[in-house]
């Protein structure tokens, strides 16, 4: 399905080193970012109290946030969790918190100012050590993602094919993370969960170009490699045009309509998304174009017939 067609092909490949300048300089920008000023772990990673409360009615956050400001809780994080009635409070770990006492300190500052206690739903705290090993448990599985990717790639195309992907997906993580160390947003598990979901999007976007390049490189035997490139790219504009429009439509509910939960996870999304179009057609394919494909690598040559000799 098709909303249109666009019959001259657009010269992507004439402006590739542009493109990829932009793509360089975003690049240096977010490592500088992550090297300065690192990234706001949530309690997931640094370890911490975590405490999921429910009221009889909709209470407003900033006097909870104020009351355990005034409590010696100042770092302390509060946000809706999945209704206005229920509310989540995020604890980091300090040297000087008693964990024994820290749920019950903290019920006796919402009774406090609720004049009735809200009740209890859960617990859960979260040692230094357990968050480490979360920490080193995602980046295995970041890396175990990328080796996957990159065997896929190479086994399903050809290696050049397999390196430019990989070039292009770690541009859009690292950039997500850049934007994150920049505003000190918080990373946390569901933040490290769309980041993951990022990379096999934006790679799905690599294989349907990749997969076009190919099959042009064996049908127009006329162009040559960045023409190929060009016509590849403009061919599956509309293509990628529905299939990002409608998941970018339903990234962005949850952004402004989902809560604080979902605030985080659906803007990394978001931002993926979006630099993941970019990486997959204006990083990826260019770099390919610089590796060296050509028509050889694909269309095997014709074995000629041998003449009988009488």
């Amino acid at each position: 399905m098709e909303f249109f067609r666009i019959k001259k092909d657009i010269p992507f490949m004439s402006r590739a080193l542009v493109f990829n300048v932009i793509s360089l300089i975003t690049f240096v920008l977010a490592v500088f970012f992550l090297a300065t000023r690192g990234l706001h772990l949530s309690v997931e990673f640094t370890g911490g109290t975590l405490m999921e409360v429910s009221y009889a009615e909709a209470p407003p956050l900033e006097p909870i946030r104020q009351g355990l400001s005034a409590s010696g809780y100042a770092d302390a994080q509060v946000q809706n969790f999945g209704s206005s009635r229920d509310v989540l409070i995020r604890l980091p770990d300090r040297d000087d918190m008693d964990t024994t006492r820290v749920s019950e300190k903290v019920m006796e500052v919402l009774q406090a100012q609720a004049g009735a206690a809200p009740e209890l739903r859960r617990v859960e705290f979260v040692g230094p050590q357990v968050g480490k090993e979360l920490a080193s448990d995602g980046a295995m599985a970041l890396l175990l993602v990328i080796i996957g990717i990159m065997l896929y790639l190479a086994m399903r195309f050809e290696w050049r094919f397999a390196v430019s992907a990989i070039i292009a997906n770690l541009h859009d993580v690292i950039i997500i993370l850049g934007f994150f160390a920049f505003f000190q947003w918080e990373f946390s598990l569901p933040v490290l969960a769309a980041i993951l979901a990022v990379l096999g999007y934006s790679v799905n976007e690599s294989v349907v170009v990749f997969d076009r390049v190919r099959e042009t490189f064996k049908k127009r035997r006329d162009l040559t490699t960045p023409q190929v490139l060009d016509h590849a790219i403009t061919s599956t504009i509309s293509r990628t045009v529905i299939t990002h429009g409608s998941t970018q439509i339903m990234v962005l509910s949850m952004l402004f309509f989902g809560g604080e939960t979902l605030y985080y996870f659906s803007l990394a999304l978001t931002i993926g998304i979006l630099f993941g179009i970019y990486s997959s057609v204006l990083v990826a394919s260019p770099l390919v174009m610089w590796l060296g494909v050509s028509r050889e690598q694909f269309v095997k040559p014709k074995k000629e017939k041998e003449e009988a000799v009488v």
